[in-house]
């Protein structure tokens, strides 16, 4: 009994914490975002912005490396774990998701894996990326693209399920230090 107490107060204060970081998605103050994103767990390097209204699964699932962008409404899934490198730019409305329900399952059960999202790899907006996926180094993922399987390196992909649809330089040299003071 005492057992199932502490654990279902474990799971409100989540919750709740869940619902504070989606409120904090609206404060306009970069900097005070990321403080609470940090104190509830997740690890971000240097430089590195978070754009209005991010949202959250498990935030202490989530490793983000130096000079990334998190673009405006994004849906990070970090249940099973979701790493992203430096110089990565998650543009406006991109999901990530480390879960999901397994159709053949009579019971609805849920599977998962980690995604990883490795350096200068560039996502466009409104793509979604599926439990277990690897964003290669360099990767361009175009718009609206849903991502099912691996990218490979400096690969670009598109479509519905994503596909290689051409290459990308590898001679990459930039820093990425974005975000609007107010934003």
């Amino acid at each position: 009994m005492l057992k199932q107490v502490l654990r279902r107060l474990k799971h409100l204060f989540l919750d709740f914490n869940i619902f504070l970081l989606t409120c904090v998605g609206y404060v306009p103050i970069h900097q005070f975002r990321k403080l609470y994103y940090r104190l509830s767990g997740v690890a971000i390097g240097k430089q590195t912005s978070f754009h209005w209204r991010t949202r959250f699964y498990r935030p202490s699932g989530l490793n983000v490396g130096s000079n990334t962008i998190i673009g405006n409404d994004a849906m990070l899934d970090a249940r099973n774990g979701i790493t992203i490198g430096n110089n990565v730019s998650l543009s406006m409305g991109v999901w990530i998701w480390t879960m999901q329900h397994d159709p053949q399952d009579p019971h609805y059960g849920a599977e998962g894996a980690p995604v990883v999202i490795k350096d200068y790899a560039w996502v466009s907006c409104r793509v979604v990326i599926l439990p277990g996926v690897t964003i290669g180094e360099g990767a361009v993922v175009a718009a609206g693209a849903v991502v099912t399987k691996d990218v490979p390196d400096y690969a670009i992909v598109g479509g519905v399920p994503a596909k290689v649809i051409g290459e990308r330089t590898k001679d990459l040299k930039y820093t990425l230090n974005f975000h609007k003071a107010f934003q």
